[in-house]
This record gives structure tokens, C-alpha cells and sequence, in this order.
């Protein structure tokens, strides 16, 4: 992650303006003058963390009167985010001092010494025993301290449009079996419905980690290899598993498939996935997250009929064999930023944020799977959203990336080898030994295996 130095008052990155409130001089975050600063994600499709911020800082700052919250929306997609808030803790007078931070920036972000650990006041927080084992091992940096608080986990599977399939003569309960089930599927909606985008599946740099894990790793973790040998630690190069999804791609993009290369450049593609394509009826099967439910449950994006038009399918494996389906898994948490003067403070900030009806609401406006105990069992929950149960039953075929703290380097050259065999710069072969070539540079060829 780039790191810079910004000075007090405005930081402006990429067109982003964020006026800077009550910093401190000398270093020391916002937090010196009893302001707490709390940097999160905000989109177009994303609204449940602002939401949620917004209530916390009211409910926070009438628990202790003398204390103050600037929050600082970050209004970027995904790999813009994290660009924008790595500049942010890049000087201790702008770096927040609670973080929205994904589980698989923990490791690498602690390593960076952006984040501190959090063990003292966990210890102390009566609700942490409520948080299943692997919530809190999201949280975990290579030291073994925590240094996160999960805000839920999520998994992926296949949304279809059941009106689309059926014209071209799919059952309206389409479950796929292998890869071919899947372009043969669109294959047949290109035919019977040749204005409609067949199939959407994240293949650009602009969507960063989205392609990463929507797109490629759902293929990948569908064969017999992954990106990482658990046994022996090391990454794998050369796999048939990473050729043979880069094969999909450029099957699916060569055929006319997906979308147009222009349009899956779009850094905003996933935002109009969501909220324009699938709503309107011009994308007939999308490989996605369990999320996107909740911005049409309520909101500026509402779609009452999205329960009747979209079927939900689990996606399978490559030739549907190993367990047959399989899904990626990951989720967000809150830190606290490494400069935070007042580590207590943000702390109970979190603690705030992650009250029983803090966390239920979040739950359910952000489509996650919960993590607490208090709320999976809690039918308000369940009835909420009726994927919920659907996205659930996908766990037990899910899988995680290598929680390194390489990983997100690593990870960044998945989307350069997607987008280059769906713009035809590489074929899957060159495009596989271009990412093996950076692999090998990031984590040296005594951490590599062949597949």
C-alpha cells in the first residue's frame, strides 16, 4: 500500500476532498483534543456503515459529553478506499482513529504498523464472548494479538434471472454443476435474449480485490489448487487450477459472454451491477456476494420484486466434483488506528458501534452473515432477509484467502492477469507466467511450489 505524508488541514486524493477537523499539532491524531476522527467506506450501493456511523457518533457522544466525532466518509470503490485511507495513516495528524478495515488488510496493515492491538479492552468487553471462533481469528494479526472487531462475514454464490433462463429454456431452480452448466447457460441467453449481458463475472483492475475474490478465486477454489499449500506454507506457481480459470475468462469474454471489456473496466461496474443491470433486467446470471440483497431491501435502491425475479444458485465446482460447490468468504472489521492518542476511547467507540442493536441493524442493512451468537439466533434476523438462509447454507463450502500479510500485494496482480486475457493483451498461459513472474518477486522463489 502506498504510504505519504499529507499535512493538516485538507487531504485530497483522487478527486476526494476530506476536510480535516480539530487535528493536533506535533503528530497525534484527532483524538488529542478529544475528537475522535473514524474513517470508513461509503458507495452508492454502500450506505449501512455511513448509516450506522451516523447513529453511533450520537449515541456516542451523549454517553461522554466530553468527547467528539468527526467521521470521514470515504466515498471510493473498493481498491480506491484502501488507496485513500493507506494516505491517510500515512501522517499521524490525519490518521483516523477507528478504521473500517478488511479482514484481509488486517495482517498487512498491522505489519505496516497502521493498526494497534486491542487484547486489554477485548478483555474487559463482555460481548467479545458472543463472536464465534473464526470472527475472531479474522481479527488476528501475525503476532497473534487482535486487532480488529468483525463486523460480520459474508459468502458468494450465483444470482440468475429467472424470466432470462427460462426463455432459453432453463428451469426457474437452475443450479449449475460444473463450469461448462454455466456458459452453456449463457450461451443460451445470448441467443434468446441478445440484449441482455449473458453473464457477469469481475475480471478488471478498476474492481481490485472484487475480481480477485467474486471473480477469479471463485473459479480457482473450484479445482484441485489454490493459491497457497496450507501444508506447506508455500504459493503455488504453475497450477492447472490458475490456467484453467483464466481459460473461463477468456472463453466467457471471447464468446461475447460477459460484458463488454469497456463497461468491466468501469470502476463503478459493481455499483451498476447491482443497482441498474440486475434490477433492470439486463444481466441474466452474475457471480457476486450475499450482500447485495440488502440495498434492495430499502434505501435509495429499493426493488421490491428482486425475491421473484432472481433465483439463487450455489456455484459449483469445476466439474462438480471435490464437494461439489464452492464459495469465498471474507468480512469487515473495526480497528484501532496505531496513532489513536486515546486507545480506550476508540475502543469504546467500537464497543458502541457493536451493541446488540447496533450489530442486528448492521446486520441486516448490510447482508452479512452474523458472527454473533445473539444475533444468528435472533428471528427478527432471519426474517429480515430471506437470502440470509440461502447465503448461510454456502458456509460449509466456503473458503478464505491466505491470511498473510503479503497476501494483498499478491492479490493485486490477479486482477492484471484477468484483465489482460479479457482485453486479448495476453493469452491465459502468458497471463499466468506474468503473475507467477511477480509472485516469485513478492515472497522469493524459496516461498514458491509448483502446482
Amino acid at each position: 500500500m502506498k504510504r505519504s505524508v499529507i499535512g493538516l488541514g485538507v487531504l485530497a486524493v483522487g478527486g476526494l476532498t476530506i476536510g480535516l477537523t480539530g487535528c493536533a499539532g506535533g503528530g497525534g491524531s484527532s483524538a488529542d483534543d478529544g475528537t475522535l476522527r473514524i474513517a470508513y467506506q461509503k458507495t452508492a450501493s454502500f450506505t449501512a456503515m455511513d448509516d450506522l456511523m451516523k447513529k453511533v457518533k450520537g449515541e456516542y457522544e451523549k454517553e461522554y459529553p466530553d468527547r467528539k466525532v468527526e467521521l470521514v466518509p470515504i466515498e471510493a470503490e473498493q481498491d480506491q478506499y484502501f488507496t485513500k485511507l493507506a494516505l491517510m495513516n500515512g501522517s499521524a495528524d490525519t490518521a483516523p482513529d477507528v478504521i473500517y478495515e478488511d479482514t484481509f488488510q488486517i495482517r498487512s496493515d498491522a505489519a505496516a504498523g497502521y493498526l494497534q492491538p486491542i487484547d486489554e479492552y477485548l478483555d474487559e468487553w463482555d460481548d467479545w464472548s458472543l463472536y464465534d471462533d473464526g470472527a475472531k481469528q479474522a481479527g488476528l494479526g501475525d503476532d497473534g494479538k487482535t486487532y480488529g472487531v468483525s463486523l460480520g462475514t459474508d459468502t458468494r454464490g450465483i444470482y440468475f434471472n429467472k424470466e432470462l433462463l427460462q426463455a432459453a429454456g432453463l428451469p426457474a431452480d437452475w443450479q449449475p454443476e460444473s463450469w461448462d452448466d454455466i456458459l452453456d447457460a449463457a450461451r443460451a441467453v445470448k441467443e434468446t435474449s441478445p440484449d441482455v449481458t449473458p453473464l457477469n463475472i469481475y475480471a478488471a483492475k478498476a474492481a481490485g480485490e472484487a475480481t480477485s475474490m467474486q471473480g477469479f478465486e471463485m473459479l480457482l477454489y473450484g479445482t484441485e489448487d489454490e493459491l497457497m499449500d496450507t501444508d506447506s506454507n508455500k504459493w503455488i506457481t504453475g497450477s492447472q487450477g490458475f490456467l484453467d480459470a483464466l481459460t473461463f475468462y477468456q472463453t466467457a469474454f471471447d464468446e461475447g459472454l460477459g460484458p463488454d471489456p469497456a463497461d468491466a473496466l468501469d470502476a463503478a461496474w459493481g455499483s451498476k451491477v447491482q443497482n441498474e443491470l440486475l434490477p433492470q433486467g439486463k444481466l441474466a446470471i452474475a457471480i457476486d456476494g450475499s450482500w447485495l440483497p440488502s440495498g434492495w431491501i430499502s434505501g435509495d435502491n429499493e426493488w421490491p420484486g428482486w425475491n421473484d425475479t432472481l433465483g439463487l444458485a450455489a456455484m459449483p465446482t469445476q466439474d462438480g466434483g471435490g464437494d461439489g460447490f464452492t464459495s469465498m468468504s471474507g468480512g469487515w472489521t473495526l480497528a484501532v488506528g496505531a496513532h489513536a492518542s486515546d486507545p480506550q476511547a476508540a475502543f469504546d467507540f467500537i464497543a458502541q458501534a457493536m451493541t446488540p442493536e447496533n450489530a442486528l441493524t448492521y446486520h441486516e442493512e448490510a447482508g452479512q452473515i452474523a458472527v454473533r451468537s445473539d444475533v444468528a439466533s435472533n428471528q427478527e434476523y432471519l426474517d429480515y432477509n430471506p437470502s440470509f438462509e440461502f447465503f448461510s447454507s454456502l458456509v460449509e463450502y466456503t473458503h478464505f484467502r491466505p491470511a498473510t500479510p503479503d497476501y494483498s500485494q499478491i492479490s493485486s496482480n490477479i486482477p492484471v492477469a484477468t484483465e489482460s486475457v479479457i482485453t486479448g493483451q495476453a493469452t491465459p498461459e502468458e497471463a499466468q507466467k506474468a503473475y507467477d513472474e511477480a509472485l516469485v518477486g513478492i515472497v522469493g522463489e524459496e516461498n514458491t511450489q509448483a502446482g
